[in-house]
């Protein structure tokens, strides 16, 4: 029986992994944040004072290893060469620096093809930016999420998973803004909505409404 696929795409702050999660939840799929991958790289580049500047040869990308270990919502983890780093990955530095790893060729094609793996066997819904029109171009479902910046802005203020990590205002919306520019206009896989994706604009949504809209869509697609 072959494996569906769901993919969240958007912009940062629109609430991607809490729908993404949420809609797993819902449909018994497996959950994965391609988003968090992509910290955990930027984690090992700032851990071992790897320049942003330039790729990194492909051994050094090939040294990196990630993988997920799930529980109830607040105790998902990442593991980074098998140590969790889950609470360090949305500081200020990897906040700052991600998208800037993001669009390195190496690191997409190794991302990328573990996060195929994880699509071809079972059944998953995954948050990114190029889930739709890369990772799973010919998925179940697509969904591109969008929100007004004041509200990116005052969500990322309110993010939990930030703790004591978090920034001020004038500081978050410069790196929204900024993380939107370069996800948008950089020449690997950039941040773009696929032809056949559902554009959701959650403005003024809530959790509760966007799960059951997107919940009755993919069950429709599922059938």
């Amino acid at each position: 029986m072959p494996s569906f696929q769901i993919c969240i795409d958007g912009y940062a702050a629109c609430g991607k992994s809490t729908l993404a999660r949420g809609l797993a939840d819902e449909l018994e799929f497996l959950y994965i944040d391609s988003g968090a991958m992509y910290r955990g790289v930027t984690l090992y580049f700032l851990d071992h004072g790897l320049s942003f500047d330039h790729e990194q040869l492909d051994s050094v990308i090939q040294n990196i290893n990630i993988e997920f270990e799930y529980g109830p919502a607040s105790d998902d983890k990442l593991l980074l060469n098998g140590k969790d780093v889950s609470s360090q990955l949305r500081s200020e530095a990897v906040n700052e620096n991600v998208s800037k790893v993001a669009a390195m060729s190496n690191v997409r094609r190794r991302l990328v093809s573990l996060q195929q793996k994880y699509g071809d066997t079972q059944n998953v819904v995954m948050d990114g930016r190029d889930i739709g029109t890369v990772v799973f171009p010919d998925a179940i479902l697509k969904l591109f999420l969008t929100a007004g910046l004041e509200t990116r802005i005052l969500r990322r203020m309110n993010d939990s998973k930030l703790g004591d990590q978090k920034s001020d205002y004038s500081t978050i919306k410069a790196n929204l803004i900024k993380r939107d520019h370069i996800d948008s206009t950089r020449d690997d896989s950039p941040l773009i909505q696929a032809q056949d994706a559902v554009l959701i604009d959650n403005t003024n949504l809530t959790i509760r409404e966007q799960l059951a809209l997107t919940t009755l869509l993919a069950k429709i697609r599922i059938g």
